[in-house]
Parts: C-alpha cells; sequence; structure tokens
C-alpha cells in the first residue's frame, strides 16, 4: 500500500527516500494524544503503515475524521479515535481503557498533545496558567499512568514523551508553553529507573521548528524563513513525517536499549 504523505515532499527539493519497515511493530497496540492533526497526525498514519493498531485522540474532531478516512481509503486499518479534551484527565484515561479493551494493551505510548499560544509574562492570570499546565504537562503524565498497567502485563513498553527545543534556544512569546515543554525531560529522566525495571523504556522527543500547516498559517513570514536559514544546519524544511520516523525508531525493537534520552530533531538548529 502507497505511503501517505501529510506533508508535500515539495516543501523539500531532494527526492523523497524510501524509509524503513520495522517489523516488530506490526500488529503493536499505540496512543497517541493529539493526534487529528500536525505532527500528532504524521505519526498516526506512519504507525498504520508499519501495520500497527492505532488509537489517539484529539479535541478537533473534523481534523480526526478526515484523517481517519483518508487512512482507511489508502487501505490502512482504521484507528479508533475519540474526541477528547485532555485538560479532562478523566476523559482522556476512560479513552485509554476503552481504547485496550478494543485494541489491546499499549505496548507504545506517544504523549505528542500540545498548544503553544502565544502569550507575554504580564498578560498571564493564574487561571490561563493552569489551563497552559493543563494542556501542554499533565496530560503526558496521566496517559503514563493509564497505560503503565498494561504495559507491565505485556512485559515491555516503549513511551515517547513530545519536548521542544524552543525553550532550549531561549525562544520568546510563550512562556507558560516553555515551563511546561521544559518539565517534559525531567518527566522522562524521574520515571526512567521505576518503569525501566519491567523494560519500559521513556524517552523524550524534542523537535525543531516544525512545518505544520498551522506554524506556516501563524508563524512562518519572511523573518522565519530567514531565521531558518540563519540556524538550521540542514537547508530542507523540517516535516512532520521527519519527527513521525524517529518516534517510530524509539518505539519499535530497534530502540531497545535507549532510554532516559532526549532526541533531538531539528536540523542542527543552531
Amino acid at each position: 500500500m502507497p505511503p501517505i504523505h501529510l506533508t508535500s515532499p515539495a516543501a523539500n527539493t531532494v527526492p523523497a527516500p524510501s524509509f524503513s519497515i520495522y517489523p516488530s511493530l506490526r500488529n503493536q497496540s499505540v496512543f497517541v494524544t493529539g493526534g487529528g492533526s500536525g505532527i500528532g497526525a504524521a505519526m498516526v498514519a506512519a504507525f498504520a503503515q508499519q501495520g500497527a493498531r492505532v488509537a489517539f485522540v484529539d479535541v478537533a474532531e473534523d481534523a480526526s475524521r478526515a484523517l481517519a478516512q483518508r487512512l482507511v481509503d489508502a487501505g490502512y486499518a482504521a484507528p479508533w479515535w475519540r474526541k477528547c479534551d485532555v485538560r479532562d484527565i478523566a476523559a482522556l484515561q476512560a479513552a485509554v481503557a476503552d481504547a485496550a479493551l478494543e485494541l489491546g494493551d499499549f505496548s507504545v505510548l506517544v504523549n505528542n498533545v500540545a498548544s503553544d499560544d502565544r502569550h507575554t509574562l504580564e498578560s498571564v492570570t493564574p487561571d490561563y496558567y493552569d489551563q497552559r499546565m493543563a494542556i501542554n504537562e499533565r496530560p503526558a503524565f496521566f496517559a503514563i499512568q493509564a497505560v503503565v498497567p498494561g504495559m507491565r502485563r505485556l512485559g515491555a513498553g516503549s513511551i515517547i514523551n513530545l519536548g521542544s527545543t524552543g525553550w532550549q534556544g531561549k525562544g520568546a512569546g510563550y512562556p507558560c508553553y516553555a515551563i511546561a515543554k521544559s518539565s517534559v525531560n525531567g518527566l522522562t529522566r524521574g520515571l526512567a529507573k521505576t518503569l525501566g525495571q519491567d523494560r519500559i523504556r521513556i524517552n523524550t522527543v524534542s523537535p525543531g521548528w516544525v512545518m505544520t500547516e498551522r506554524q506556516i498559517q501563524l508563524w512562518l513570514n519572511a523573518e522565519g524563513e530567514e531565521e531558518i536559514k540563519r540556524n538550521q544546519c540542514l537547508p530542507d524544511k523540517l516535516l512532520p513525517d521527519d519527527i513521525a520516523r524517529m518516534v517510530l525508531f524509539l518505539a519499535s525493537s530497534d530502540g531497545a536499549m535507549c532510554t532516559a534520552q532526549e532526541f533531538k530533531v531539528d536540523a542542527g538548529w543552531a
């Protein structure tokens, strides 16, 4: 079956290469938060193309339905999905439990959901701060809490937390997002020893500036184009599929001895 490209290869100027197939991912159950669009959708499609049983949640119902239909139209198994606001932890954990009943215990969890809304230091209220943490920080912890019992039953698992290089580069305009994303490495390292005793691996994947539809519409302008040229070592635009390929490796048995690490996919951003 043909691969699904959720972002156009035309964004780069080199021919599209062939990519790896991971036999260890076939028939594995995978759960992705924020899987309806952007980087999350690329990961849902990538796992489906590997023959995995994929479940995802997203607050964007129309985009999620369209993604599921594109996968089915391309000949892949229909993903399990549910509209879910991950600020509602009970709803998130219920989605994990319900999906596991249908697909089996999850051997892979990808904590992808995030929102990088711009804001200033002066504008942040306690309520806004709590809402930013409720989207960008809390769901990862409680999704892990929900999947770990199943991973222990399976005897192993892989958890991939999506971080960010933005705060590491002292990016401005989103201090609450920076706080939340900087905590991802602490979550990864803080759980690695405990989970590792049950052969559950946990890693962080930190993207650079990925050209999702949202980023292109809201933030990519002439100044942004120059910033990419100035800071990236590689000339090509970073695409959601580039992040998905690193996640596939860490989810597969090929990454069996990788845990407690951060893997940056940023085209060598300075």
